[in-house]
């Protein structure tokens, strides 16, 4: 059973009368590189506030590394973010930056420098000044401060906000050598979930400041990918009836009244012909299969409607 180190149960964050953060449920595990997709506004930040100690919650609890209240507090040192941009010197280098960040943490060990810029593939710039960093640098400079003090999670708030393909790139690559060489476990929000996918192993959507839904990557391929959506009310023996008369087995029961069938070879107008046949009533039929983004649209729409 994977090892769960941060959840949380209806964690909820006011603001005078405004709620930005409403009941909100995550699980993230050891290992993951968690992708926490919303739009600008939709309660990210505050949500990474809160967990990392930022900001306290109004209502609502949390677990770290399988401690609560006052204990769970403590381990929050475990924890490295990179929410609101460190204030870094321009005349001065990456590595007198992080110099003057460790006398900050009271870290002794001045190797560790040299190891996490080796480690978002700075060391060439070492030296350089930080005025002359192009954004993609900085981001990355951003989260060798932000895993300075070697932390078990790491929460990065839009790191790929404004870069561009190359930098995008190169900070994808930092991400996993962070989860694959480190062992660090990272929260990464964005608004633009196909940038995340590419990356991230679980996904959670949030919106109006409340959680849509929580999916690994497996679970949001299937929903994304090509499929016959059937609406029936008998979901039990249309599944019977697939399986004994047509021989299909890849299929998925939604809930009481859906099932999705993914067999490409299954033909809709085929499906409904013998569902009827069997006396199974058919309320919908159709192909479906949509995009990444289009997926995220869909599911704030259902939310809102």
């Amino acid at each position: 059973m994977r090892e769960i180190v941060l959840q949380t149960k209806k964690l909820t964050k006011s603001y005078g009368r405004s709620t930005a953060l409403d009941h909100a449920d995550m699980t993230v595990y050891k290992g993951d590189i968690y992708g926490l997709i919303g739009r600008n506004g939709a309660g990210k930040t505050t949500m990474m506030k809160v967990v990392s100690g930022l900001t306290a919650p109004t209502n609502g609890e949390y677990s770290l590394f399988g401690k609560t209240g006052l204990a769970a507090e403590n381990e929050k040192r475990r924890i490295g973010c990179l929410i609101e941009n460190p204030a870094f010197f321009g005349n001065m280098t990456a590595y007198q930056n992080l110099r003057y960040y460790c006398y900050q943490k009271g870290i002794a060990d001045r190797r560790q420098i040299d190891e996490v810029l080796d480690l978002v593939k700075l060391s060439d710039a070492r030296n350089k000044k930080f005025k002359t960093f192009s954004l993609g640098m900085k981001q990355r400079l951003g989260i060798a401060f932000a895993v300075l003090d070697n932390p078990d999670i790491v929460i990065l708030d839009e790191p790929i906000n404004g870069l561009d393909p190359i930098g995008i790139s190169e900070l994808r690559d930092t991400f996993r050598r962070l989860s694959h060489e480190r062992g660090m476990t990272l929260i990464i929000s964005s608004h633009i979930l196909s940038e995340l996918y590419a990356v991230a192993n679980r996904f959670l959507f949030i919106d109006s400041g409340k959680v849509l839904k929580e999916v690994s990557r497996s679970e949001l391929d299937l929903e994304c990918s090509r499929c016959i959506t059937l609406g029936t009310d008998d979901t039990a023996k249309a599944s019977t009836i697939l399986e004994r008369n047509l021989g299909i087995t890849d299929y998925k029961v939604i809930d009481n009244h859906e099932i999705r069938i993914y067999d490409e070879n299954a033909k809709s107008n085929i499906v409904n012909r013998t569902l009827v046949q069997n006396d199974v009533d058919v309320m919908k039929i159709h192909e479906s299969g949509v995009s990444l983004e289009d997926y995220f649209k869909q599911l704030v729409g259902e939310v809102k409607s």
